[in-house]
C-alpha cells in the first residue's frame, strides 16, 4: 500500500479556503465507514494518486488510525489541472473487492514491424475480482505473438496473478492489427470543352443581340 497522511476536515474552513491554502478536501466512505471528511496536502496527493491510480490500495494516516481505500473518484479543476477533490473507497482486507484494472501491452508485434499493420487498442482496462492484497496495479498483455494482420489478444490470453479472476467475457478483444491504410490516388478532374459558341463569344466574333455579326457592315457598304 502506498501511505497518503492527511488530517480531519476543518468545517469551519470552506473547500476553496483549503484548496488557497494548499490542501485538498476529501471524503471516505465504504466498508461500514460513516462518511468521513478528510484534507489532504495537495502535492502528496498529487504524488500517490500519479502512482496509484485506481487500482492500487492507499493506506490513510490519520494519525490515530490508518485506513486502507481505493481512489473511487477524483475532480481536477478544469484550468490548472490540479487535484481539487478526491472520493475514497474503504475496504475490508479479507473481503473480495471488484474493480477496474489497466491492461499494460508489452512487447513488440512482428505484424507491425514487418507487415506495416496498425496497433489498435479496443479495450484499456478489465475488471478484476480479489481480495485487496492481491489487487494488482496492472495486468501485462504480451503482444510478440501478434504475427499476421488481424492477429488479436482477447481477455482468455491475459496471465491473471495468483489470486485474481476476469470478470468480462473471455472472448472480448483488447487489441488487434488492422491493416495499413492504403494512400488515395487523386484524379484530377476532366476539363470540360468549351462549346462552339462559347469559344466564338470567348472571340469577340458572336453576333450581337439584335444586330448583325461583326464585319456585316463592311460587306454591305462594298454592294453599295
Amino acid at each position: 500500500m502506498i501511505p497518503l497522511k492527511a488530517a480531519a476536515r476543518d468545517e469551519a474552513k470552506k473547500p476553496n479556503q483549503l484548496r488557497t491554502a494548499g490542501s485538498v478536501p476529501c471524503i471516505i466512505y465504504g466498508n461500514e465507514v460513516k462518511n468521513t471528511t478528510i484534507q489532504c496536502e495537495e502535492r502528496e496527493l498529487h504524488k500517490v494518486f500519479a502512482k496509484a491510480g485506481e487500482s492500487t490500495l492507499v493506506e490513510i494516516d490519520l494519525g490515530s488510525k490508518k485506513i486502507p481505500v481505493l481512489f473511487k473518484e477524483v475532480t481536477f479543476d478544469p484550468v490548472s489541472g490540479h487535484e481539487i477533490h478526491a472520493d475514497f473507497f474503504a475496504v475490508n482486507m479479507k473481503e473480495e473487492i471488484e474493480t477496474e484494472v489497466p491492461v499494460h501491452f508489452s512487447g513488440e508485434a512482428p505484424a507491425v514491424k514487418e507487415l506495416e499493420g496498425i496497433f489498435l487498442i479496443a479495450q484499456e482496462t478489465v475488471t478484476v475480482r480479489c481480495l485487496p492484497g492481491d489487487l494488482p496495479h496492472n495486468i501485462e498483455a504480451d503482444i510478440s505473438s501478434l504475427s499476421e494482420l488481424h492477429a488479436s489478444i482477447s481477455v482468455k490470453d491475459l496471465i491473471l496473478p495468483k489470486g485474481v479472476k476476469i470478470m468480462n467475457d473471455p472472448d472480448s478483444v483488447l487489441a488487434i492489427i488492422q491493416e495499413p491504410r492504403k494512400e488515395e490516388e487523386v484524379t484530377p478532374a476532366p476539363t470540360e470543352a468549351v462549346p462552339a459558341e462559347g469559344a466564338a463569344a470567348a472571340a469577340g466574333t458572336a453576333p450581337t443581340e439584335g444586330g448583325a455579326a461583326p464585319g456585316a457592315d463592311a460587306s454591305a457598304d462594298k454592294k453599295k
